[in-house]
Parts: structure tokens; sequence; C-alpha cells
């Protein structure tokens, strides 16, 4: 059993009886996705679950586990997903995926936000591994990308697969991918961001998680806000 497939296991063990489950993206999501089947096959799992994405709800109808439309519901009570960064104070990147406003609705909404990783995730600040992934109207890219700029950011809009034009969201959305001064805190950063006109959302999850799972090498660690 790999470190993924471990935490993810240790995640769903926080899911009971009765919970509305939020459901993540990505391959540790996916095997969190799995085990919750194979609960509710073997064990009776009575739950109810709804998906961050197409793909991890394509997944959980394919494995017969019951869900529901983001628009139905108004809190979720567990919400399990990765992150591509986790700092020491447990602000998450999140977002290289590109579904960052349903993701950041399940952690907001949540009672409990559990994020499952691996110790290649962890950062001593965001944006130490990747670029920050922000979501713009797209009448407005050009004006917000300025704002950012003037805000002490670089980068420009993702490329879509094939590299012959811009990255569209499943809602249609453009994707600017920003680099910011290292020096900046993510509090600061996560309110210059929110603060931007044209910003539909951002990957920086500041003060939202309540637990991360780290798996090294066949070991658990947990750390609780």
């Amino acid at each position: 059993m790999n470190d993924k497939q471990l935490v993810a296991i240790q995640a769903a063990t926080f899911v009971k009886d009765g919970m509305l489950v939020g459901l993540g993206t990505g391959s540790t999501a996916n095997y969190f996705i799995e085990e919750l089947a194979r609960r509710q096959r073997e064990d009776g799992l009575k739950i109810t679950t709804v998906a961050s994405s197409t793909i991890s709800a394509n997944m959980a109808q394919s494995l017969h586990l019951p869900i529901v439309a983001l628009e139905h519901i108004s809190y979720i009570d567990l919400y399990v997903d990765g992150a591509d960064e986790v700092t020491p104070e447990m602000t998450l990147l999140k977002g290289r995926g590109s579904d960052l406003v349903k993701e950041k609705l399940l952690a907001k909404a949540a009672t409990q936000f559990i994020v499952v990783a691996d110790e290649s995730k962890l950062v001593s600040r965001i944006g130490q591994n990747f670029v920050i992934p922000i979501e713009v109207i797209p009448f407005a890219w050009q004006l917000t990308k300025k704002s950012l700029h003037d805000a002490g950011a670089e980068g420009d809009l993702r490329p879509n697969a094939a590299k012959d034009g811009f990255w569209v969201t499943s809602h249609g959305s453009y994707v600017l991918e920003m680099k910011f001064d290292k020096n900046i805190d993510a509090e600061t950063l996560n309110n210059i961001i929110n603060n931007t006109p044209g910003v539909i959302e951002h990957g920086i999850f500041y003060s939202l998680a309540d637990a991360v799972l780290i798996a090294n090498n066949g070991h658990i660690t947990e750390r609780w806000r």
C-alpha cells in the first residue's frame, strides 16, 4: 500500500453514518472515494456525498455512492481533499487542476476540513514550489493582471493543453498563474488577492484546514488546528 492510499484510508476513518461528505479531486482523493465505497459495500456505511469536480462525481457514481449536486446543499459535515503545498501553519495551495471555486466552497462549508498529503507537499511558505492560480473573469483579465502586477506579482494566463490558447475552467473562467514576493506572508497575500477586482477565486486556502494528515514512508502524522 502506497502513502497516498494509506493516508486516504486514515482520513476515511473520520466518516460516520449519516454524514454529508465532500469529495476532493486528485489521486489521493480517488483512494478516499474508493475506501468510502468499500465501507458502504462491506460495512453498510450510510452517507451522502457531494463532489468538487466532474471527475470525482463520475467516480463516486461509478462506485454507487449516493451523490447530491452542489446547488442543493448549504453545509457539509466533512470535506477531504489533497493540496499542492502545505505550510507549517496549515495554509494550503490548491487549484493546479482548476477546480478552485468548488473546492473552496466545500472547504468553507465543511464542519471539518481534513487535508491528505505526503511529505513532498510540505513547504515553508505558499508559492515555494508552484505559481498561485487565480481564477478571473475573462473580460477583466488584463485589468486584474495589472492590479496584481502593481501589488508585486508576475505571471500570465495559463495556456490550454494544446498551447494554442488560454485555459478555460469548467464554468468559463480564465486562470492567471502568478508569483509574488517570497517575503509576503500568507494572510497578506490572501487579502491582496481577495481584494483585487475581477478575481473569482484563488488557490490560497488560508485558515480553512482543520487537520492535515501527512504520510511519509508508511507512517502518518496528524496536525490539528
